[in-house]
């Protein structure tokens, strides 16, 4: 009985120590921010309460679509949290948006890892896989077809004059010397997936050649060999520009725009990418099994995964783990507007790019500007990225800091075009020690791998102090690692096949995320922003020309007016004065193009969006400006000066200053974006508009125009305008007094200038006006579709540059002598000094 009773306190005792514990987690539960997850709809019940279990059940039987953006959020009534509602992620406000990540991420390098460890367990508690992308390139060479020059290549009188002689060479017929310059030489390797990969190499070794070769946005003035694939499909069985992201080292930003809408705008045409199907898949197998997800997870997740928002989550969480939420509300600025500082702007550049869905990361530079302790925490989080979601990353830094150079698995060393080595940065200081170098202790060991290929800095590296030191060359360092067990490792992988059937998901197929209306809609949007930004501009072009208006009819003021010959030149110059001025409107259209070409070419390349997308707003946003700008004018010059007073000439007036406003801002576009420069577009924008006032009409008739030149008369816009506008003037009744000669005032007066036109050619002008506006856009777009960036010049090398290349290639060639066989050694010693030259000579 003692036993029996003893045993009974024992269970007693465990029954109230299960009931205090069961209490203690519904009271920790009750004071968290989420909830925990959960196997069973059952055990949904005991984490949730009531109201919140019948909310999840709701979202439950909700359709595929709708469940996809529906999901549980804090309800903050009052300031306070309270319970959870049922929302549509799509529609949520930015103060809810910005107060979710809050809660999401409050240390940027604990909760992002544990942010992304949650998404990952999620994933993988389903069996769901992420799309992986893995990055192959087999003997690549890259070559630039180089102009020869004597001299240096730089602006003096003295060069100018010989590159003047030099052309002229060129147009009698002699043929410019040229060679081909190998920038990348014959380099093979693999960038893994779920491994941060290290780009290191002196400037000009050919690491940006190197990325943007792999990203598949070379350009294509240099010639490429080799193949390059990513999980086994070549570059042209896809869109790499899609599959992968580019980071440049220069940051170009429309300056206009804030931080925050720069992100927004480039996660709206990035798209969301394989996140939508990732996400309907992982529902389904949720519901199969039972599993109800943390709230808060899943809200994120369905919020990323839905494209062709204006505003998105992922904006705020990038700006979150960049540190860019302190100025995201801040203009980019630029050298003439007060914005960000130069290294927000340079993580901007990276934020701009890895807000998209892509899982091939290719980052040039990306801490120029930025102290080591930003680049340390950019880094980090890209490392947690990277492994946790299995993504591809090649990073090119110039000298890291060793705590940021610790957070990479991998490390591509680079010296003149070639790899020095290949491999896990754990085996590297191993490989050079193999070679007689060795790291000092307290030296980096980034500076170390950058200066042991040096011929200056790599005597203090040897450590075989009882052996002479001798230089060794990058050929050499290449070669020992091709024979090292690391290299055969390598060479033996890119030898291996790879199975297409697998990871096709994680590539691009498509040139665009969106579709055309979406994509129409976006840049329609940014660019009616643009316009309110830019407000200031066409205020004052409003009221300069309300200024001139102003004085115009003051000096053709109507109480001089006569009907007679004279005064209706008088009249005759009034009108043409007004063509010129809001022909000359226009002109500032030229800069503010070529502002945004810059932006223009790098999104075009990324395939945000086609050329029309961007060339279309442009216009049709711009005939609002037009049609106040030519009402404007009319509305105080016309009954001032003295016109016709029938309302339908006034209107018929300022239809035909409409038409020629309209054009003159196309035209300007269409030279903006062929010339691509400020310089350049000015000066032909100053041409064009002298060609136009010379040929049309009024300056010389065109009766006293040579036969020869009777051509510019037709192919002049100025000219329809002279038509339609005093056709609608000098034909109007008051105008219909015959002279002597038996011909009325107006037509004696259209006569004297050449333009004697019947009244239905005022249509035909204001047609062949809006004609001229369609063919300068459809130019516009055209120019922005095939041209290329301004920063593409001819590549130069100097006469003396090019001896020393072939001058080393010499040397080099000798040096492998050495380790060749005896019957290649005799055959090379055989040859004339002709077929050595020859052999190493790249000229062509």
């Amino acid at each position: 009985m003692a036993q029996l009773a003893g045993n009974d306190e024992i269970e007693s005792l465990r029954i109230e120590l299960a009931e205090i514990g069961r209490s203690m987690r519904l009271s920790l539960q009750q004071h968290t921010s989420s909830f925990r997850s959960i196997s069973t709809v059952n055990s949904v019940r005991d984490d949730f309460d009531n109201e919140t279990a019948d909310q999840w059940a709701t979202i439950e039987r909700l359709p595929t679509f709708k469940k996809l953006r529906a999901s549980l959020f804090d309800d903050h009534g009052g300031g306070n949290v309270n319970g959870k509602r049922v929302v549509d992620v799509t529609k949520l406000e930015p103060l809810e948006r910005y107060m979710f990540i809050e809660k999401l991420i409050k240390h940027i390098e604990k909760d992002n890892l544990r942010l992304l460890q949650k998404l990952k367990k999620r994933i993988d508690r389903v069996g769901v896989e992420l799309p992986t992308v893995e990055v192959r390139y087999k003997n690549l060479c890259v070559e630039a077809e180089c102009e020869v020059v004597h001299g240096k290549p730089l602006p003096t009188l003295w060069n100018s004059l010989k590159s003047m002689i030099f052309v002229l060479s060129k147009m009698l017929g002699a043929r410019p010397q040229k060679a081909n310059i190998k920038i990348i030489k014959d380099v093979s390797g693999t960038i893994k997936t779920g491994r941060m990969t290290l780009l290191l190499g002196p400037p000009g070794c050919g690491k940006t050649t190197l990325l943007l070769a792999l990203s598949g946005k070379l350009n294509q003035s240099l010639k490429s060999t080799g193949e390059i694939s990513y999980n086994g499909y070549k570059l042209e069985d896809f869109v790499p520009q899609k599959t992968s992201a580019y980071i440049s080292q220069y940051d170009l930003h429309i300056p206009e725009m804030t931080v925050r809408e720069t992100l927004d705008f480039s996660a709206c045409c990035q798209g969301v990418g394989y996140r939508a199907e990732i996400m309907k898949e992982v529902i389904r197998r949720e519901k199969q099994e039972g599993i109800v997800p943390d709230p808060d997870l899943d809200t994120y997740m369905k919020a990323i995964a839905v494209q062709g928002l204006q505003q998105t989550v992922q904006t705020d969480y990038i700006l979150k783990i960049l540190g860019l939420d302190i100025c995201a509300d801040t203009i980019v600025g630029d050298v003439m507007r007060r914005g960000v500082s130069g290294g927000q702007k340079k993580r901007l550049t990276t934020g701009e790019m890895i807000v998209g869905p892509t899982k091939a990361l290719f980052m040039d530079e990306i801490s120029n500007g930025l102290d080591s302790s930003t680049t340390f925490q950019v880094v980090s989080c890209l490392q947690q990225l990277v492994h946790i979601t299995d993504a591809t990353a090649l990073i090119s830094l110039l000298q890291p800091a060793p705590e940021t150079y610790n957070l990479f698995d991998d490390i591509i060393l680079m010296a003149e075009g070639k790899i020095v080595y290949h491999g896990p940065r754990s085996l590297v200081l191993g490989f050079f020690e193999d070679c007689g170098f060795k790291c000092p202790e307290r030296k980096g060991e980034s500076d170390f791998l950058q200066e042991v290929t040096s011929k200056m800095d790599q005597q203090q590296y040897w450590y075989h102090t009882e052996q002479p030191y001798c230089y060794v060359s990058v050929d050499e360092f290449s070669r020992r690692f091709k024979e090292c067990q690391i290299g055969r490792k390598l060479d033996e992988e890119l030898l291996g096949p790879y199975d297409k059937s697998r990871r096709k998901d994680a590539l691009s197929f498509s040139k665009y995320s969106l579709s055309k209306w979406k994509l129409f809609r976006a840049c329609i949007s940014r660019e009616f922003l643009l316009m309110r930004r830019n407000s200031f501009v066409y205020v004052f072009k409003s009221t300069q020309l309300v200024i001139i208006a102003s004085i115009t009819m003051t000096v053709f003021l109507r109480s001089r007016i006569k009907i007679d010959a004279v005064h209706a030149n008088y009249l005759f110059g009034s009108l043409f004065y007004g063509l010129v001025i809001l022909l000359v409107d226009g002109f500032p259209e030229l800069s503010m193009t070529v502002s945004r070409l810059a932006v223009f070419y790098k999104h075009r390349e990324s395939h945000f969006y086609p050329a029309w997308a961007y060339a279309i707003p442009a216009a049709i946003l711009k005939i609002p400006l037009s049609l106040l700008e030519s009402f404007v004018w009319t509305a105080i010059t016309y009954y001032v000066i003295g016109y016709s007073p029938e309302f339908g000439r006034f209107f018929r007036q300022f239809l035909l200053f409409f038409a020629v406003h309209l054009m003159s801002m196309s035209m300007f576009r269409f030279i903006a974006s062929f010339l691509k420069t400020v310089a350049a577009s000015t000066t032909v924008g100053g041409l064009a508009n002298l060609f136009l006032l010379l040929f049309g009409g009024f300056i010389i008739p065109q009766p006293s125009m040579p036969a020869w030149l009777k051509w510019g008369f037709w192919v002049s816009p100025m000219t329809y305008g002279e038509i339609g506008i005093s056709g609608n003037e000098f034909l109007a009744p008051r105008w219909q007094n015959v002279l002597s000669a038996n011909m009325t005032i107006g037509r004696e007066t259209l006569t004297s200038h050449g333009l004697n036109f019947d009244a239905y050619f005022y249509w035909i002008s204001l047609l062949a006006l809006f004609g001229f506006s369609i063919l300068f856009n459809v130019g516009f777009a055209v120019a922005l579709t095939f041209s290329k960036p301004a920063t593409m010049s001819p590549v130069l090398i100097s006469h003396e540059m090019l001896s020393q290349i072939q001058e080393r290639k010499m040397l080099t060639a000798v040096e492998m002598l050495r380790r060749r066989p005896l019957v290649l050694q005799k055959w090379l010693y055989g040859l004339e000094k002709e077929q050595w030259f020859y052999l190493f000579n790249p000229l062509q």
